[in-house]
């Protein structure tokens, strides 16, 4: 079953065509300071299962903390984070957006600054866009060494210091 959600003020919707019964949440402090909580929560979809249809979707890049360029997707209006990815996909998903296309594949986006071999084909999607995913269990947490102090451990999820 395919995910769908949109983002606060429902100027971009997002589409994530493969099912996932898991998700993850992100103690770095890149995700605290961008998602202005104690985690972001995210699921790892392969690039050409996401779309995302809107013209008001921006980017923002920025370095995080392994020196990598990491382009983090918003809605312009409202600021609801998307998903998270490197620069290329940035630069080939805003030339779509300015040629006149509302939608897009996310084909060549890596998972967040990591650009770890172990995620393949695969990138970041911000679950709090996706109204299933509120029933949906955690699998892992990640950077829990970031993890701010008085927040417990979710439940039956695995821990890793860092990614």
């Amino acid at each position: 079953m395919p995910h769908t959600g949109s983002c606060l003020c429902g100027s971009v919707q997002i589409k994530i065509a493969s099912s996932h019964e898991s998700q993850i949440a992100c103690h770095c402090t890149d995700c605290q300071i961008t998602s202005g909580s104690v985690h972001s929560t995210n699921i790892l979809a392969k690039q050409s299962d996401v779309e995302i249809k809107g013209d008001s979707v921006k980017n923002y890049d920025s370095k995080a903390a392994s020196g990598n360029t990491v382009t983090r997707v918003f809605c312009g209006n409202c600021g609801s984070a998307l998903c998270k990815s490197d620069r290329r996909f940035a630069i080939e998903f805003c030339c779509c957006i300015s040629t006149g296309t509302s939608t897009t594949k996310l084909f060549s986006a890596r998972i967040a600054a990591h650009k770890s071999k172990a995620f393949g084909d695969s990138m970041a999607v911000q679950t709090g866009t996706l109204p299933d995913f509120r029933k949906i269990p955690f699998e892992a947490e990640l950077f829990t060494k970031d993890r701010w102090t008085g927040l417990s451990a979710i439940d039956n999820a695995a821990q890793k210091e860092i990614m």
